[in-house]
Parts: C-alpha cells; sequence; structure tokens
C-alpha cells in the first residue's frame, strides 16, 4: 500500500496483515550536486514503489523521509528514530529504510531495523526496458532478505 488516502482506506481495512512499512531515505542539496541527489530520490523511490508492487498487501509504503545532505548525522539520525519508533508503536512490527545515500551505511548500526542500501543509477539517459531489467535484478537480490527478515522476531524500541 502506499501512501495515498485511497490506500490508506485499503489500510485501515485490513492492518492486521500488513506488518512493514518502508522508508525512503532522500537527500536534499540545492548547493553541492543537486541533480544527483534528485537522481538518488528517483532511485530509490522507483525501488520502494517495486517492493510495494510484489509485497502488495504486506507492505505499506511511508511518505519519503527527507533531509539536508548536510545535516548532522546526529540529527537526522534522532529524527528517523522517532519515525521508526511512532511506526512501531502504530502496529508495524518491521521497517525497512531504502536509500541510496550511501552516508547511511555508517549509521546502520545504530538502526533498529533493516537498511537496504544500493548505489544510485541515473535512469534518465537509460532505455526504459533496460532501466526495467537493472530494478528487476535489484529486486531479485532484495526480495529474499525481506522475507528473510520476516522470519525474524521484530526488535523492541525503546
Amino acid at each position: 500500500m502506499k501512501w495515498t488516502t485511497q490506500q490508506m482506506d485499503t489500510y485501515l481495512n485490513s492492518k492486521e496483515y500488513v506488518d512493514t512499512a518502508v522508508i525512503p531515505l532522500i537527500p536534499l542539496d540545492w548547493e553541492k550536486d543537486p541533480k544527483g541527489k534528485v537522481s538518488m530520490g528517483e532511485f530509490t523511490s522507483l525501488v520502494t514503489e517495486e517492493l510495494e508492487r510484489q509485497f502488495k498487501g504486506r507492505i505499506f509504503q511511508i511518505a519519503p523521509f527527507t533531509y539536508l545532505s548536510g545535516e548532522a548525522d546526529e540529527q537526522k539520525l534522532e529524527r528517523l528514530l522517532e519515525w521508526d519508533r511512532h511506526f512501531f508503536k502504530n502496529g508495524f512490527k518491521h521497517i525497512v529504510y531504502v536509500t541510496s545515500d550511501g552516508d547511511w551505511k555508517k549509521l546502520e548500526n545504530e538502526l533498529p531495523d533493516m537498511l537496504i542500501w544500493m548505489p544510485s543509477l541515473s535512469l534518465e539517459s537509460m532505455d526504459a526496458s533496460y532501466a526495467k531489467e537493472i530494478l528487476n535484478q535489484q529486486m531479485k537480490q532484495m526480495l529474499p532478505l525481506i522475507t528473510d527478515k520476516w522470519q525474524q522476531e521484530p526488535k523492541e524500541r525503546s
């Protein structure tokens, strides 16, 4: 399910089956490489949408968590942990963070749940069928990670 009013109605009627929130992590920067940041965001959004499509009925795609590239790691981490606690407290047993921003890798051990990082690919000059093929290859790698995650007990939040 996606972050839309129509999909929210569906979620509210079947929330006992939807136990995983997917949060795209999207950097913003208008000073240093704004086009690169937009490309990261586009790719992350495509991956997140495909995850939601593959696991429709089990995953809810949350609105993107956006942050300035220059924001202190501690500050953005604390904000994300606040989101995490909110969604966990409200019924999501598993939370998956998806990003193309490699800076999150150094914070991965401080996150209470799964981070999926993949390098951003510039899709603007890529043939649509090739872009879809690359996305499918990414999904083949990610799907088992998520299904394995569902076999584990969720970590409690403080």
